[in-house]
């Protein structure tokens, strides 16, 4: 599978761009410009799998790291504050893992990201 079978190349550059210099990446915007908020259940799991690198059903910080590799290979990684706080605010159980519900939906209580529900994974 590539990330361009269930989103728009350009939405994806323009995504990236938003983002491209450290500390610029926020969540909620990452995903309504790359359309991953559009998305239906089915293909929020088909592109979670595919960014689970080890196939375990969820995403740990090194995984995290990566994430905007996943959608152009030459972006940059997420740096480490990036990283953590994308993990505590959608590690719901302080598990230090990100993992989706039954629908593919993964829940964000995080005033800075200023949503409730991120369909994400």
């Amino acid at each position: 599978m590539s990330i361009t079978d269930v989103l728009s190349a350009d939405d994806i550059a323009a995504a990236l761009q938003e983002c491209q210099d450290p500390d610029t990446f926020e969540p909620q915007k990452f995903f309504q410009t790359s359309g991953l908020s559009k998305m239906s259940a089915t293909q929020v799991k088909d592109v979670f799998r595919f960014i689970d690198n080890d196939q375990s059903g969820y995403l740990d910080e090194d995984e995290l790291k990566f994430f905007l590799q996943k959608f152009q290979s030459d972006a940059r990684e997420l740096t480490e504050s990036e990283t953590k706080s994308l993990m505590a605010a959608a590690d719901n159980d302080g598990d230090g893992k990100i993992g989706a519900d039954a629908h593919g939906v993964i829940y964000v209580h995080s005033p800075r990201f200023k949503c409730h529900k991120i369909v994400y994974a």
